[in-house]
């Protein structure tokens, strides 16, 4: 096996999209990445460290036109694999290589909540349509062992089903003081003022406006910062408004530098109702800060004592305005980097993977009638 092509909805800034440079340095196989849509920040990224990026240019859900055009690349690359990311590109990725005649195909579950994929309600045509597509692949990979359970619930047969839990670098979150300086002026910040953060894309499920809510009730010191963009921007703005905190409530739109962003938090919060994984939070426990969290199956699938500095906590406006409270009363501070954090080391990410990638290539050469490669056991 000498090449990959991973194809990915978009490639602006978030989390599935964050993990393809992570893990194209460290898999020992030469890949090229195809975005349907928006060659952004990530593309950049990914170019910079010489992966060749292809931008699609697919005008919508039900541009048809992509599959042959799909089709085409992954036929004139002579890829021995294909691994897809998000929804979109899960459908037509899958679709495309079986019609270019490439049987290792993988397709990544990052976002399957119980009611939501992707931040968008659940369909029974959504869901028909994966099925669909997923029996068109040789494997499927799952974030978490809560993902897992969600497909094997939906009818994915468990033994197509590989747990690789997503990856992150932990120095590269250690805490900068100038940093912490220069994006609290960039954002103008006023000095001491205690900063709550949150990362996310700006849709219903990821509970920020509850979090805005709540910050609207806190002391006027408190300042609450949202990276992200997505269709809930205006509304949050308003909501802000509305409740006379529209100088405490920053929106700092799409930041690459996720590090120096979490070097100007004083707290963390993930109010998500519908966490897959939640790699913001293992961010945020690397660069030393106090998370409080809605949902976070990164943290609540391992021992307590693994994670001490996260703490869940309710998803209410008022939930999440007391542990807020209780956080602020304690002043701002940095914590030791935890055990989970190291677990989750994308070097091992990229292990995994790559055991995925093999046995699923070493099928792909059997005989077509073979039995399709056993997965992953769950815990």
């Amino acid at each position: 096996m000498k090449r990959g092509l991973h194809i990915i909805t978009g490639l602006g800034v978030g989390g599935a999209e964050r993990q393809l440079p992570l893990l194209l340095r460290r898999l020992p196989l030469a890949c090229d990445v195809v975005t349907l849509t928006n060659a952004g920040a990530v593309a950049r990224e990914l170019r910079a460290q010489g992966v060749r990026v292809t931008h699609l240019g697919m005008a919508g859900s039900r541009d048809l036109s992509a599959l042959p055009r799909l089709t085409g690349l992954i036929r004139a690359g002579g890829y021995d694999l294909v691994h897809t990311h998000l929804y979109r590109a899960c459908v037509f990725g899958r679709i495309a290589a079986r019609l270019a005649g490439v049987r290792a195909v993988v397709a990544t579950e990052h976002s399957l909540g119980a009611r939501r994929i992707e931040g968008r309600p659940l369909s029974q045509a959504t869901r028909a349509l994966y099925l669909a597509t997923e029996r068109l692949g040789a494997a499927t990979v799952a974030v978490s062992a809560t993902v897992a359970e969600r497909l094997i619930t939906w009818g994915v047969p468990a033994r197509r089903i590989h747990v690789v839990p997503n990856g992150i670098e932990p120095a590269a979150f250690r805490f900068d003081p100038q940093a912490r300086r220069a994006v609290r002026d960039r954002l103008g910040l006023p000095p001491g003022a205690f900063v709550v953060g949150g990362v996310g894309r700006l849709v219903p499920g990821k509970g920020f406006d509850a979090l805005v809510r709540a910050v609207g009730t806190l002391p006027e010191g408190v300042r609450l910062v949202l990276a992200g963009e997505g269709p809930e921007r205006a509304a949050l703005t308003r909501l802000a408004a509305r409740l006379g905190a529209a100088d405490r409530v920053v929106l700092a739109g799409e930041w690459p530098d996720v590090p120096g962003l979490l070097a100007a938090f004083d707290l963390f919060v993930s109010p998500s109702t519908e966490e897959t994984f939640g790699l913001a939070v293992l961010e945020a426990l690397a660069a030393g800060l106090p998370a409080l969290y809605v949902t976070c199956p990164a943290v609540d699938e391992l021992p307590r004592r693994e994670a001490p500095g996260a703490r869940r906590v309710g998803r209410s406006a008022a939930d999440l305005a007391r542990a807020v409270r209780a956080e602020l009363a304690l002043g701002p501070r940095r914590l030791p980097v935890p055990p989970a954090v190291r677990r989750y080391d994308a070097d091992r990410t990229a292990e995994r993977l790559m055991a995925v990638y093999e046995t699923v290539h070493d099928a792909a050469d059997r005989p077509a009638h073979g039995a399709a490669p056993e997965g992953l056991r769950l815990p």
